[in-house]
């Protein structure tokens, strides 16, 4: 027989796991972009997909990446305390993870 508020809890509580690692996550996204050091991962050409960008459209948008980066209207010391939250956040999200993990693998116990 299931126990069914069982199942609901932990329904629950992956649900919520879920969401403070994304948030905590796209926060650290956020504050390195304010920060002005955005992601950038220039985009691959696969063979088989059905657009296919040339070099020149690359060059493109990496020379518009770095305008934006200039164009970042925070000051120093804001930036490099927004970084510093980036890296909390990040550090944070990581060991929600493990604590996760930690309470999943019975051999951690």
């Amino acid at each position: 027989m299931i126990d069914w508020l069982a199942f609901v809890e932990v329904l629950i509580a992956s649900l919520v796991g879920a969401a403070v690692v994304v948030s905590l996550y796209a926060l650290g996204l956020r504050m390195l972009a304010v920060a002005g050091r955005t992601p950038y991962v220039p985009p691959v050409a696969f063979e088989e997909a059905i657009t296919v960008l040339s070099p020149k459209q690359v060059k493109k948008e990496a020379k518009q990446v770095k305008k934006a980066r200039k164009r970042n209207p925070y000051s120093p010391a804001v930036k490099r305390l927004a970084l510093i939250a980036a890296y909390a956040l990040f550090s944070l999200a990581g060991i929600v993870v493990l604590y996760g993990i930690y309470l999943i693998v019975p051999y951690f116990h």
